[in-house]
């Protein structure tokens, strides 16, 4: 069983820890940080609540209204992490109205469980890790020292050329022998099926029944290292019941699951009461019974939508929200407005969080043995530049500053190797010799940064 639950790391997270913990990564947008942050400390009130009065406190869905880059998603994505929620991230456009082809809305919810199912697997495989391993040992043992066989019965050859074998394996030093072992069979999803979405349940299920055959075993040939993580699995398989598996991922993500729909502007149509596009218009339609609570198969069980948190987003900036359906409007009562980022916020994003840019590119380089430093004027610089080519060519926000980066050093990621034990300051004056001249030509920076 996992060492901390969900709902116990959510009652150490209040609200203000919550927007302490997101300001380590995320860079302003103090507002949007605070309504996902009473969002999600909600979530925990609600599980002290009768269970009567648990079943009528639905989430408050958020609408984070702003342009690419600024953290929407981030912001989302990092929340969820704190709790070890499961967390999914699609795209409205995705989808097409039933009948048309495309996906089906409710497959964003079968993805939530399938991400809630490994979750729970991958805490379960933990807590019985050192059986796995013993387990998968011994069976990749059994084949790397054969057994001998007495008349009256079997019995192993050597035990301490065994132990001594399973020291090795251990160190590693075994992983490239070859064995012969027999390996159980099992059809997996042999279909493809391509059209409209209704046929995505019935490849489902096919798959499913499919995969339960077992077509017996067959001799294969692999590495020792391939073999023990074969034999892991297998083992871990035997020591979970997959039907308890299913049941606490059902429940996790009814209970704590967060999807976020990005790009739901491009799914509103201008002027919605005279309008007829019958695609968007139509996906909102399938998407509003999903967010105000439905009934969805999975193949590891139904599951209720009623209490799963949906933030959705967009950068409406040639809609409204009020282009949306009334009634899908309606289930998204908490809107924030995210700013768009400043020369100043770039200058803070390349220096403050705790996965800051720059210092994951001078980790990247010292693995080569090259330390590369920044100066202050060179942050400032990066910056500049990216605020620059944001108003001249296209504002992706911070992801601006990924491509820039990534421009400044090619010359010496490419040359690490041959710098090993140097140190290169990078300052102003480095920046604009590499990016000064791709700047100043819009029709180059369109493509280069």
């Amino acid at each position: 069983m996992q060492s901390i639950s969900s709902f116990e790391l959510l009652k150490q997270l209040t609200p203000k820890r919550i927007v302490d913990e997101l300001n380590q990564f995320i860079v302003g947008q103090e507002s949007a940080k605070r309504a996902v942050a009473i969002a999600i400390r909600n979530r925990y009130r609600r599980q002290l609540l009768s269970k009567e009065m648990q079943e009528e406190v639905t989430p408050k869905n958020l609408l984070m209204i702003g342009p690419t880059g600024v953290g929407k998603t981030e912001i989302a994505r990092r929340v969820a992490q704190l709790f070890r929620a499961p967390f999914v991230k699609v795209e409205a456009t995705r989808y097409t109205e039933i009948g048309y082809v495309g996906r089906n809305v409710d497959s964003m919810v079968k993805e939530l469980v399938e991400v809630s199912f490994q979750m729970v697997r991958s805490e379960r495989v933990k807590a019985v890790s050192e059986r796995v391993k013993k387990s998968a040992e011994d069976r990749v043992l059994d084949y790397l020292v054969p057994q001998q066989y007495s008349f009256a019965s079997k019995t192993e050859a050597d035990p301490s050329r065994r132990e001594a074998l399973r020291e090795k394996l251990r160190s590693g030093e075994l992983d490239d022998r070859v064995i012969e072992i027999d390996v159980k069979e099992k059809s997996g999803p042999i279909l493809g099926i391509a059209g409209p979405p209704e046929l995505e349940e019935l490849e489902e299920q096919i798959s499913q029944l499919m995969s339960s055959f077992s077509l017996g075993s067959k001799k294969r040939k692999l590495k020792v290292k391939e073999a023990l993580a074969l034999f892991q699995e297998e083992e871990a398989d035997k020591l979970i019941d997959r039907d308890e598996l299913a049941r606490e991922a059902i429940q996790r993500a009814q209970d704590f699951g967060i999807i976020f729909i990005d790009e739901i502007d491009k799914i509103a149509v201008k002027g919605y009461e005279g309008s007829h596009s019958v695609s968007r218009e139509g996906v909102q339609r399938d998407l509003l019974p999903i967010v105000e609570g439905t009934v969805v198969k999975t193949k590891y069980g139904q599951i209720k939508t009623d209490h799963i948190l949906f933030i959705a987003a967009g950068a409406f900036s040639n809609v409204s929200p009020s282009d949306l359906m009334p009634e899908l409007q309606g289930r998204f009562p908490i809107r924030v407005e995210l700013s768009p980022l400043t020369r100043s916020d770039f200058v803070r994003i390349l220096k403050e969080p705790k996965n800051a840019l720059i210092r994951q590119y001078k980790e990247l380089l010292k693995t080569e043995g090259l330390e590369i430093e920044f100066t202050d004027d060179a942050i400032e610089e990066i910056a500049n530049i990216a605020e620059q080519v944001n108003q001249r060519v296209e504002n992706i926000g911070a992801r601006r500053l990924h491509t820039i980066v990534e421009k400044l050093l090619e010359d010496l990621s490419f040359v690490a190797d041959e710098l090993y034990g140097q140190r290169i300051i990078i300052n102003a004056a480095f920046v604009k010799s590499k990016l000064t001249s791709l700047v100043e030509d819009v029709d180059v920076s369109r493509y280069m940064l």
